[in-house]
């Protein structure tokens, strides 16, 4: 879970994206930014989220925002499920989980009673200057621009 809330600094990062170039938070410096952090590239929950982001991106622009996915997968996986599915938003290759500590979301996870460590689904929308305006921790992956957009 998170420790990350509402009125707080988001935290600096610096990653790769699905071309090698290295994005952090002062790309984003006067922009609004949907900042999503996922499991895993081509699952049916990773999926159905970018898809619902990727259908409602007109209207993410069209209210200044733009949108950054996060994993722990390679640059060369986001690469194939960017091109797959169409995705018109960079994604961030957090193979080392700088930026999913950083943001609170590695941690242990527990399915059919075996523990290990992984990415908590968790969106963060970070306003222009840098601060968090939101926190959402209950993705609905299959309608999340709409749980995004209905505020």
């Amino acid at each position: 879970m998170t420790h990350l809330k509402a009125g707080d600094q988001a935290p600096d990062f610096s990653a790769p994206n699905e071309k090698g170039e290295i994005i952090n938070l002062a790309h984003y410096q006067g922009k609004k930014l949907v900042l999503y952090f996922y499991p895993k590239d081509d699952t049916p929950g990773c999926t159905a989220e970018a898809c619902s982001l990727r259908d409602g991106y007109g209207q993410f622009q069209a209210k200044g925002y733009e949108i950054l996915g996060v994993s722990p997968d390679s640059v060369k996986k986001h690469v194939k499920f960017q091109e797959k599915y169409s995705l018109p938003f960079n994604l961030l290759s957090d193979e080392t989980h700088a930026v999913s500590e950083a943001y609170g979301v590695w941690a242990e996870k527990k399915f059919m009673g075996r523990a290990y460590m992984g990415v908590l689904r968790t969106t963060f929308v970070i306003d222009e200057n840098g601060k968090i305006e939101r926190v959402i921790e209950k993705v609905d992956t299959e309608n999340h621009t709409s749980q995004l957009l209905e505020v």
